[in-house]
């Protein structure tokens, strides 16, 4: 009885709390405990980032790419715009009953405004959110051409480009940014080669699409076709862009801001206006120059003592991002020089038409969508050296432009072109890929966003920079040629002679006056691949260190 008492006793104890053990469990409540089902493989978790930091912006599947089109609809958007309007120009002249040199500044007012915002767009990411800042850009950007399109005046117009370039300003390197945090680490490479398919095919599609637009509608289609991809780009973001992390309080640099409008302002306008005023024998060109090197000059003494700074210019102590600089301002000197003299040269003097015209640029970007995923693959190789690719890729592309140079008479056809532009394509397409890429290994991701806005105003402003030159190459090459041609074109020599038996002296003229042009314009592609063979030993500051 005593050990039953006992027993019942004991058993109505209330239990100890036991430790389940492994092997107690049942199959069941193990697949419980661990979230898998008996058969199947456990699923990844998500590492759970430490308290104060963002998580991981990663996608993947269908809404990765989705992201992407979002953001390649935004990049396009600038590129597109950076030359579409250029072809629009002398019709836009016509129908509003503007000067030349009025007409022109719908494109000086949009480069102004955007290479304004380039620099600032890492201080306006932090301030206001990167995916607030990027869809109000967007935003911003397409109503600005919608009113661009409806512009009854030259004064609109030039207001609303204004705007549309200050909007504009903050999509590339935005966009640059998020493609790199949308893709993991590895596949850095394929991010920043999809990106520049948008930075470099949006320059080239631009003259063709603009001509298209003129022939076959009318003026305004050239903004109104940014209205569609805009409006799908914003709703593509807006639903499926992850946020970076909330807004912060900055400090609002008037100083450095207020040095930099006029800086930049007045060194665009240089550069716009410079060979239409014959440079410095203009005063207001004198006055320009001299407050653009004032401005900047206490600018960046500025930005270099402010604490907080509207541009931070010490991300470029690191040498790489230096060095992607110079490499990035020399690709833009190959890159818009000759969609700038294309078109110019092949229509007036080789008698192309705008779509033939519009063509050969398209084949010049062919390369580009060509060599997209191999580049990519080759970046994604660990021991692969990218100085070696971006290095090769220059030295190609001068390679081509030399070529180009070479080739060139008054008696071209499309077929001697092609081989040339498709080599400069080609090296194109070896260079700001893997250029990107590099940079933005050798920077944190903290220092990504201010990395990406300065490549991506070095490929702005060394395009301006090279444009304006070029353009004042070309003219005073052509004065030299025709000076020279002229004094050998006299009556004393034979096939002169010969020429004049069935030819006026004023048909004579004009032949001189088109091999001046042809020689000039061939020492412009020839100084433009010297340009790209001199930028590639800068490669050599690219940091060797891999992923």
């Amino acid at each position: 009885m005593l050990v039953i008492a006992s027993h019942k006793s004991y058993s109505e104890r209330k239990p100890l709390p036991t430790r389940t053990t492994e092997t107690q469990m049942s199959v069941a409540e193990r697949a419980i405990r661990i979230g898998t089902i008996p058969g199947r493989p456990r699923p990844k978790l998500e590492a759970v980032p430490p308290p104060g930091q963002p998580a991981s912006l990663v996608e993947y599947g269908t809404r990765r790419w989705l992201v992407v089109a979002g953001v390649m609809l935004a990049a396009l958007l600038q590129t597109i715009d950076l030359t579409i309007v250029n072809v629009a120009l002398p019709t836009v002249q016509g129908n509003l009953g503007a000067t030349v040199d009025e007409a022109t500044w719908v494109l000086t007012g949009y480069v102004i405004a955007n290479v304004v915002v380039i620099p600032m767009t890492p201080w306006l990411q932090l301030r206001f959110g990167r995916k607030n800042y990027f869809l109000v850009s967007i935003a911003g950007f397409t109503i600005a051409s919608l009113f661009c399109g409806m512009a009854t005046s030259l004064p609109a117009l030039i207001l609303f480009r204004v705007v549309q370039g200050a909007f504009g300003g903050g999509l590339l390197s935005v966009a640059q940014v998020v493609m790199r945090e949308t893709f993991p680490q590895e596949q850095l490479g394929l991010s920043q080669s999809i990106f520049a398919i948008a930075t470099i095919l949006g320059p080239s599609v631009g003259p063709t699409l603009g001509g298209v637009l003129i022939d076959n509608l009318s003026w305004p289609w050239v903004f109104d076709v940014n209205l569609v991809p805009g409006i799908i780009a914003f709703i593509l973001l807006a639903r499926y862009m992850r946020d970076n992390g909330k807004p912060q309080r900055a400090f609002v640099d008037v100083t450095g801001i207020a040095l930099l409008v006029v800086a930049v302002s007045c060194m665009q306008y240089v550069l716009d206006q410079g060979q239409h005023d014959d440079w410095f024998s203009d005063q207001s060109i004198q006055l320009c120059t001299f407050l653009a090197v004032a401005a900047t000059a206490t600018f960046v003494w500025w930005e270099l003592r402010v604490k907080q700074p509207i541009v931070d210019l010490r991300i470029l102590r690191t040498p790489a991002v230096t060095a992607a600089l110079a490499i990035a301002g020399g690709l833009a000197g190959i890159v818009f020089p000759a969609l700038l003299l294309l078109p110019q040269f092949t229509v007036q003097d080789l008698g192309f038409t705008s779509t033939l015209a519009g063509l050969l640029i398209g084949i010049r970007a062919l390369p580009v969508l060509l060599l997209t995923m191999p580049v990519a693959r080759l970046t994604n190789i660990q021991r692969f050296d990218l100085r070696w690719l971006i290095g090769g890729g220059l030295a190609i592309a001068g390679i081509g432009l030399l070529w180009l140079g070479g080739s060139v008479t008054t008696q071209s056809d499309l077929g001697t072109l092609v081989l040339p532009l498709l080599v400069v394509g080609t090296g194109s397409a070896c260079v700001y890929s893997p250029l990107l890429v590099a940079v933005m290994r050798a920077v944190t991701p903290d220092a990504a966003p201010k990395a990406a806005a300065f490549i991506v105003l070095a490929f702005q402003l060394g395009g301006s920079i090279s444009s304006a030159g070029i353009v004042a190459f070309v003219d005073r090459r052509e004065q030299f040629h025709q000076a020279i041609l002229a004094a050998e074109a006299t009556i004393s020599r034979l096939p002169v002679a010969q020429f004049l038996q069935h030819a006026s002296p004023a048909q004579l003229a004009g032949l001189v006056a088109s091999q001046a042009t042809v020689l000039a314009y061939d020492d412009a592609f020839f100084i433009t691949g010297v340009l790209a063979l001199l930028v590639t030993p800068s490669v050599l500051l690219l940091a060797r260190k891999k992923a």
